[in-house]
C-alpha cells in the first residue's frame, strides 16, 4: 500500500498552528480528563479497524495477540492516565531549610508546549498512543509521526485522531525516512521517539540544534539468564511467551538466553515442545504472526545463514516448507547453539524469532557476560534463589527486570519503562510519563518577615557568628 506523504514544507506550519494554540494557556483537568475520555471511545470503537489494519500491514499478525498488546495495554494505561491524573496535578509541597523559614517551597507541573512523537511499526497503536496520550494528560498538544512500515494502521491512526481532537491540538505527520528526518528536526519543546539506536543516535542529532529535550525508548540484547535447578518447562513457557509473542519483533523480547551447560539440550527439547504446542499448524494457523517486510525477513535469513556457516548449530523448532517460509515470511521459531561470538546474530539486536543459547559453568560467569557488555533494555533471571536474585539486582544495570517472568513487566503501569545508554534515555507509563512530558516548575515562597535578612553588609558580629555555625 502505498501511503500518502505529508508535504516537506506542511511540517513546521502545523508546528506552528499547535504551538499558537499551546500558548493560549494551560488545559484544565477536566479539558484534559476529556480529551483521555474521547481517546478511549475512539479506540474502542475502532478497535476491530486497528485490528485488520495491523493484520494486513504484517500479512498476518495474531488477532488475540494484538488485542493484548494493542488494544488493552493501550486501554489500561489510559484508565491509570484518568485514574491519578488530579493527584499528579496538585502543586507538591516541598521541605524548606530551617535557616529560610518562614519560607514555603511547592514543586507545579506545567505543560512544556508541543510534544513530537515518533512511534514504529513493531507495536504501532501501543508505541503511538500511549506516549500521545500521557502527553495530552499533561497537558501538551502532539505532533505525531507514525511508522510508513505499518501504512494501513497509520492512516487508521490518522483518521481515529482527526475524528476527535482539532488539528491544533494533535496533528498526525505521514510518510517515509524524508518526513520522519524532518520531523526529528523541529523545534519540539520535547521529543519522544521509540525506534532502533541507530536512528535514535540520529534523531538525538538532529534535536540538538534546537536543544529539544529527547526521550529515546530503543532496544538492544536484553539477555535472560536461567539458574541452576529452575523448572525448565515453565522456564520454556516463559521465554516462549516473550520470545514467540509478535514473532520476536519486540524490544524487550528475550534477545539470548544463557544457560548452564548441563540444562542446553534439556532446555532446547523444552522449547520445542512448547513450540509445538502453541503452533500445531503454524504455517496455516493466524496465532503467529509473520515478519512485517521482506527486508526484516531477508535480514533474518541472512544472519541466521551467517551463523550456520560459522559453525553454529540451527535448531528450527517448527518444520515449514522453505518456499511457503518466503512466499509468506514466515520465520519459525528458531534455536542458535554454538554462535561465534562475531557474529551479527551476537552483535547486534536480532528483532525476531532467533534464539541464541549460550552455556555457562558458573552462575557468576553468566553476569560477567552480561555486565561486560552494552546496558540492556530488559533483563531477565529465572531463579528461585532470594540470595542470587539480590544479587543480580545489585550487581547489574538494566533498563527493566522481570524475574520469573519476560515482558510484561512493560505493562505495569505504575512502573516507569525506559532504558538507559545505548538502550535509551528517560522513561516513560503512568506517573513516571506524565512526568517526561511535564516541566517541573519549583517555586519558593518568600514570607513578609525573612531571617535572611539578617544577612547583609556590612558583615560583622552577627553574620560572622552565623557563618561559623552554619559551616561547622
Amino acid at each position: 500500500m502505498d501511503q500518502p506523504s505529508t508535504p516537506l514544507e506542511e511540517l513546521p506550519q502545523r508546528l506552528a498552528v499547535l504551538r499558537a494554540q499551546a500558548e493560549r494557556g494551560p488545559r484544565s483537568y477536566a479539558e484534559r480528563r476529556e480529551d483521555l475520555y474521547d481517546l478511549r471511545a475512539a479506540i474502542k470503537l475502532n478497535l476491530p479497524e486497528l485490528v485488520r489494519a495491523m493484520n494486513a500491514d504484517f500479512g498476518c499478525r495474531s488477532r488475540h495477540e494484538t488485542l493484548v498488546s494493542d488494544g488493552m495495554t493501550v486501554l489500561s494505561e489510559i484508565d491509570h492516565l484518568i485514574t491519578n491524573l488530579k493527584k499528579w496535578m496538585r502543586p507538591q509541597r516541598r521541605w524548606v531549610s530551617p535557616l529560610f523559614w518562614p519560607g514555603r517551597a511547592e514543586v507545579r507541573f506545567q505543560a512544556l508546549g508541543v510534544v513530537g512523537v515518533i512511534s514504529p511499526w513493531n507495536y504501532p497503536v501501543n508505541l503511538a498512543l500511549v506516549p500521545l496520550a500521557t502527553a495530552l494528560a499533561a497537558g501538551n498538544a502532539v505532533y505525531l509521526k507514525p511508522s510508513e512500515h505499518t501504512p494501513r494502521t497509520s492512516q487508521a491512526m490518522l483518521d481515529l485522531l482527526r475524528s476527535i481532537y482539532p488539528r491544533n491540538r494533535v496533528e498526525v505527520a505521514l510518510g517515509a525516512a524524508d518526513v520522519a528526518a524532518a520531523f526529528a528536526s523541529l523545534p519540539f519543546d520535547h521529543m519522544f521517539f521509540t525506534g532502533s539506536t541507530a536512528v535514535g543516535r540520529k534523531v538525538m542529532a538532529a534535536a540538538a540544534p534546537n536543544l529539544t529535550p529527547v526521550t529515546l525508548e530503543l532496544g538492544g540484547k536484553s539477555p535472560a539468564i536461567l539458574a541452576p535447578g529452575y523448572p525448565l518447562a515453565r522456564a520454556a513457557a516463559r521465554i516462549a511467551s516473550g520470545k514467540f509473542i509478535n514473532a520476536g519483533q519486540t524490544c524487550i523480547a528475550p534477545d539470548y538466553l544463557l544457560v548452564p551447560r548441563s540444562e542446553v539440550e534439556p532446555l532446547l527439547e523444552a522449547l520445542r515442545a512448547e513450540a509445538q504446542q502453541r503452533y500445531p499448524d503454524v504455517a496455516l494457523g493466524a496465532d503467529y504472526t509473520r515478519i512485517i517486510n521482506r527486508a526484516q525477513y531477508q535480514r533474518l535469513c541472512d544472519w541466521r545463514e551467517e551463523a550456520r556457516a560459522e559453525g553454529a548449530r540451527i535448531e528450527p523448532l517448527l518444520e515449514v516448507e522453505p518456499e511457503l517460509a518466503d512466499s509468506q515470511r514466515l520465520f519459525a521459531p528458531t534455536v542458535v547453539l554454538d554462535a561465534p561470538e562475531h557474529c551479527r546474530l551476537m552483535q547486534e539486536e536480532i528483532f525476531g524469532p532467533l534464539l541464541p543459547i549460550l552455556p555457562y559453568d558458573r552462575f557468576e560467569d553468566a553476569l560477567a557476560y552480561v555486565k561486560c557488555r552494552d546496558r540492556p533494555l530488559a533483563l531477565y533471571l529465572f531463579d528461585h534463589d532470594r540470595g542470587r536474585i539480590e544479587h543480580m539486582l545489585e550487581h547489574t544495570i538494566a533498563g527493566s527486570v522481570a524475574i520469573n517472568d519476560t515482558v510484561i513487566q512493560f505493562a505495569q503501569n505504575n512502573l516507569p519503562f525506559g532504558g538507559i545508554g545505548p538502550s535509551g534515555m528517560g522513561s516513560y507509563h503512568g506517573e513516571a510519563g506524565f512526568r517526561t512530558f511535564s516541566k517541573e516548575k519549583p517555586v519558593f515562597r518568600q514570607a513578609r518577615w525573612s531571617g535572611m535578612g539578617l544577612f547583609k553588609p556590612p558583615y560583622r558580629g552577627f553574620a560572622d557568628r552565623l557563618l561559623k555555625l552554619l559551616v561547622r
